[in-house]
């Protein structure tokens, strides 16, 4: 009897392990095959849970057949399914809805930002490539060579020129030019289309162990779309002769393959006195194929070209005494032309529950060319200091990126593993004196460089009820070699450098409302390989920048989501590159601290506010009090707006404001700031949307950019100056201007 009992156990046992709870696996998707990162699927029983990562992949224990499950995310309607066969990967596709910010849960895995970054994107459509980089809070953007050349960029206290200090993606594919010829990390986004932006990564400081070079005040990824839901072809034109034609035509749009491309002209003579004669032509394609074993792949492929004039920085001094109006120019010769070709490969697959791989390689050909005159006649009386920057590059990359995942009893932990390099081939990069973009005057510099980049690093997550510990390492190991033009034999110069970055950061998740942080990490920028092997023995070849963020996000209300944070970065370093002169300036160290703050608040279904405040101190260490002031570091920069979309109509009221900042070292130049209010308005309907842009809405006489500069100009009567004069150099921001479109989408 006893032996039947324990049989009949035994054979339950076994039973009950066979039909026991297993593990679901599957994608989120929109209805373009787009990854929806940070989507909630929640066991409508047991309330397990999980979030989608950053290719829309999950994986939720617990699940027998006949389950119900819950999918949500912000912005899409929610669904329901019902568990049919645990062997196979499902794909979910989720339907858009109306912004609604209740449905915003704070969670441990996922960046809250990112979610709030694709609301912003979604009430407050780009209409331009600088529109783009607005879209991460607090960043401001000045461009001063007649829409061609890639803006300078403001973030956190620093004046990052054209890229020093934010690291800049596309789909994995760096926008970053190291030891470019018009100074490091130059970043000319200009190839991508708005359009075709499907949503923004971002982070600031130093505190991801992905991010490498450049990612000091921040990071910026743009992931571009997986597919079309339906094609469209877009007219606008407006002041200043302006046109802009977009194309987007969806090729294939199936379960499993996907294919659309892209097309873009601009042209504009701009407001300035002589004709920017500004065009831009790109192209784009994309296809994506989702294999049964469960792998995704999609391949990028586009091409940029532009050229432009430019009226360049004028001297105040020039349009006080009435020789030119703020339109005008004293050398007009200025401008340039660049191209760009990519193609990038990204694989992503869920090995098993626990597994997932992802893999991207990249390959870009590239052409640059600019003339610039910001001295006019201090150097040469007679043909004046224009100068010519060029070079023709190759780039290509590649990163594996692996991510193992499990359960214990207090919680889980995830472990991500990477491994990438990057190789630069700079030929001709070159600095010359021109007159008239013609006759060479002379040759600065001309050379060869070839910069390597190999990295590894790990990530750790470790997930402990309500708090996540994220610790983190990378390590970058650097080649240079260059090869000098102007010397009369074949002998580079070579050296290789290395630097190690930690990272520690904890979040803690008090509830689906509230969320703290502490982070702390070190990253690092790169100089110039130039200047690198001018000084072999310095320790600060990779300069490092030690951060560390205090701050969290809440829920007040419903529809009320405030953030904020402390923070503090201090640099070991600053070289500043000027491409300008090719020449290095060593600035020393430098510290900055500050508050972020952005609130996101829905009035009611139709009703969108946006709102970010950043105050930031930026001081040199090693300089005397008073004499300390970093040039032209942001201090306090507001931007928000007013949106709404009801019955066909949607529009918004945008502002953005700088202070005054410092332009020198002492404060005795000051850069003035600005308030600019912008203005869209559209109407759909059936297959067609009309509407306008205004930019500069009150007409706002204001300094896009600024820069303390001695230079010595040609008076009005033809004589020069007698002495140099150093003030301010500015390029004027637009005044009002007014674009009308109309779209047709099929």
């Amino acid at each position: 009897m006893i032996k039947k009992l324990l049989f009949t156990v035994f054979l339950c046992s076994i039973l009950a392990l066979s039909v026991h709870a297993q593990s679901l696996r599957g994608r989120v998707l929109d209805q373009s095959s787009s990854p929806l990162i940070g989507a909630y699927i929640i066991h409508s029983d047991s309330e397990n849970h999980a979030h989608t990562n950053g290719s829309g992949y999950f994986v939720l224990s617990g699940v027998n057949t006949g389950d119900v499950l819950q999918v949500s995310y912000v912005g899409f309607e929610t669904q329901t399914i019902v568990v049919e066969d645990l062997s196979k990967e499902v794909t979910i596709r989720m339907k858009e809805a109306a912004i609604e910010l209740g449905e915003v849960v704070f969670n441990q895995e996922v960046n809250p930002l990112i979610s709030l970054s694709r609301i912003d994107l979604k009430v407050n459509p780009v209409n331009t490539s600088q529109d783009i980089l607005r879209k991460v809070p607090g960043l401001f953007i000045g461009q001063h060579a007649g829409g061609g050349k890639a803006e300078q960029i403001f973030l956190r206290g620093f004046d990052i020129d054209h890229g020093t200090d934010i690291n800049i993606t596309v789909d994995g594919m760096p926008v970053n030019m190291v030891s470019h010829a018009h100074g490091q990390g130059y970043s000319d986004l200009h190839f991508l289309i708005p359009e075709t932006v499907e949503r923004v990564d971002f982070d600031k400081g130093p505190y991801n162990a992905d991010k490498g070079n450049f990612a000091t005040a921040g990071y910026v990824n743009f992931q571009t779309k997986r597919a079309l839901e339906k094609s469209s072809v877009s007219v606008q034109g407006g002041s200043f002769n302006t046109v802009r034609t977009v194309g987007l035509f969806n090729l294939i749009n199936e379960k499993k393959n996907n294919a659309y491309i892209a097309a873009e002209y601009l042209a504009s003579d701009g407001p300035f006195e002589a004709s920017q004669n500004f065009n831009r032509i790109n192209l784009m394609g994309k296809y994506g194929l989702t294999l049964d074993d469960g792998s995704d792949i999609s391949v990028l492929a586009s091409y940029f070209t532009s050229k432009w004039d430019a009226s360049g920085q004028i001297p105040i001094r020039a349009v006080e005494s009435g020789q030119i109006t703020n339109f005008g120019a004293l050398d007009d010769t200025e401008g340039g032309y660049t191209s760009r070709t990519n193609i990038a490969l990204n694989h992503t697959k869920l090995i098993n529950d626990r597994l997932f791989i992802k893999n991207n390689v990249y390959y870009s050909t590239y052409d640059f060319e600019l003339f610039s005159n910001f001295t006019f006649f201090l150097e040469d009386s007679v043909n004046g200091d224009q100068i010519r920057q060029g070079e023709t590059r190759a780039l290509f990359g590649a990163e594996s990126q692996l991510t193992y995942s499990n359960e214990f009893s207090g919680g889980e932990y995830a472990l991500q593993f990477g491994v990438g390099l990057r190789n630069d081939d700079s030929r001709d990069n070159e600095l010359e004196g021109t007159k008239n973009r013609d006759s060479i005057r002379f040759v600065t510099q001309r050379g060869d460089i070839t910069e390597s980049n190999y990295y590894s690093y790990v990530n750790f997550d470790l997930y402990l009820n309500k708090l996540r510990i994220n610790p983190g390492v990378r390590v970058d190991y650097f080649s240079y070699l260059y090869q000098d033009k102007l010397t009369p034999e074949y002998d580079p110069q070579s050296l290789t450098a290395a630097v190690f970055s930690p990272k520690l950061n904890f979040i803690y998740t008090v509830n689906d409302n509230v969320q703290v942080y502490a982070k702390s990490g070190i990253g690092f920028h790169s100089n110039d390989t130039r200047l690198v092997l001018e000084r072999p023995n310095n320790e600060s070849i990779l300069p490092r920048a030690f951060g560390a963020d205090l701050g969290g996000n809440f829920k007040l209300m419903p529809r009320l989501i405030v953030n904020g944070a402390l923070w503090y970065l201090r640099l070991e370093q600053e070289f500043v590159y000027v491409g300008d002169a090719g020449i290095v300036e060593a600035s020393g160290r430098t510290a900055r601290r500050g508050v972020d703050l952005g609130v996101r608040w829905q009035a009611n279904n139709w009703i969108y506010f946006d709102g970010d405040f950043t105050y930031s101190y930026a001081r040199s260490i090693d300089d005397a009090e008073g004499e300390n002031f970093i040039p032209l570091a942001p201090r306090i920069t507001t931007t928000g707006g007013l949106s709404f979309e009801k019955d066909g109509f949607a529009g918004a009221l945008r502002t953005r404001y700088l202070q005054d900042r410092p332009a020198n070292e002492d404060n005795s130049v000051i850069a003035e700031g600005y308030t600019v209010l912008d203005l869209n308005a559209s109407y759909s309907f059936n297959a067609f949307t009309i509407g306008f842009f205004v930019e500069n809405l009150l007409d706002t006489d204001w300094k896009e950019t600024q820069f303390d500069t001695e230079s010595r100009i040609r008076l009005a009567d033809g004589s020069l100056e007698p002495s140099p004069v150093s003030e301010i150099h500015f390029t004027p921001g637009t005044p009002f201007n007014f674009r009308g479109f109309i779209r047709f989408t099929f």
